[in-house]
């Protein structure tokens, strides 16, 4: 049951209507018959299909298996990222000599790295993963290069002061200064890693939910390609609440 207070948060109402707004046009679309009803099939047709989606085995274990992907794709792609962010802001030289190729990679399509990766780690899920993981260091390393410039100078001419190690001052004033980049980093890391995977898995695969995707879509299952698709928004969704938690979890106490 709602709280009282949420109810009559006009945000929360804002929200709300949005979703229902959504779902009314495209329910209208679907009685209007303006577009074919494969394309657009009924609310109740995409329900009835990720009921189905729920209740079957074979959604679990490509879930597990695209979670592994897009996991292990934040983990390195980002982890990798944060410490190369650190090191450009942290430094003018290498910033300078470094820098502008993160800046040319960044908006390449990450998508043509695939054939190499494939070669390099066969069709299996490490392909994908290496692919979320390309994806996932370029916005984390600029993030963080950008977030170590804005911090205050104060603070680090108070860390050489005391005449800390690179190690104090990287746990001292660096990381607790950079709550707000890494959340912002870890946030567009872990959406790019997602679709490098999801691209990764709808374009060569045999398991994850890009794959089971492609596959209805090739069978003109749409109601049921639909369902998978809402299963990745929200799987979307709460890795990014859970990115959110955990980021102000660690952050510094006020």
């Amino acid at each position: 049951m709602a709280h009282p207070r949420l109810i009559t948060d006009p945000i929360w109402l804002l929200r709300v209507a949005a979703v229902v707004a959504i779902l009314l046009a495209w329910q209208s679309v679907f009685w209007s018959g303006l577009l074919y009803r494969g394309v657009v099939p009924s609310l109740w047709a995409i329900g009835g299909a990720l009921i189905g989606l729920l209740m079957s085995g074979q959604f679990y274990g490509n879930l597990a298996v695209t979670a592994y992907e897009v996991g292990g794709a934040l983990l390195i792609g980002g982890g990798l990222g944060l410490l190369a962010g650190i090191g450009l802001g942290a430094s003018r030289f290498a910033s300078r000599g470094f820098e502008p190729y993160v800046h040319y990679l960044a908006p390449t399509p990450k998508i043509v790295f695939l054939p190499v990766l494939l070669v390099a780690f066969g069709t299996g899920p490490h392909s994908k993963l290496a692919l979320g993981a390309v994806s996932a260091f370029f916005p984390m390393a600029l993030t963080m290069a950008a977030g170590v410039r804005g911090i205050d100078p104060v603070l680090l001419r108070v860390g050489r002061s005391l005449r800390l190690r690179r190690v104090q001052m990287l746990r001292l004033i660096y990381l607790p200064a950079l709550v707000r980049p890494v959340a912002v980093g870890l946030r567009l890391a872990f959406g790019l890693a997602m679709v490098g995977a999801l691209l990764a898995e709808i374009s060569l695969s045999n398991a994850g939910l890009g794959y089971i995707a492609a596959q209805d879509y090739g069978h003109f299952q749409t109601a049921e390609m639909y369902a998978v698709l809402i299963m990745i928004f929200a799987l979307a969704a709460a890795g990014n609440a859970v990115i959110g938690r955990v980021v102000r979890t660690a952050g510094p106490a006020r």
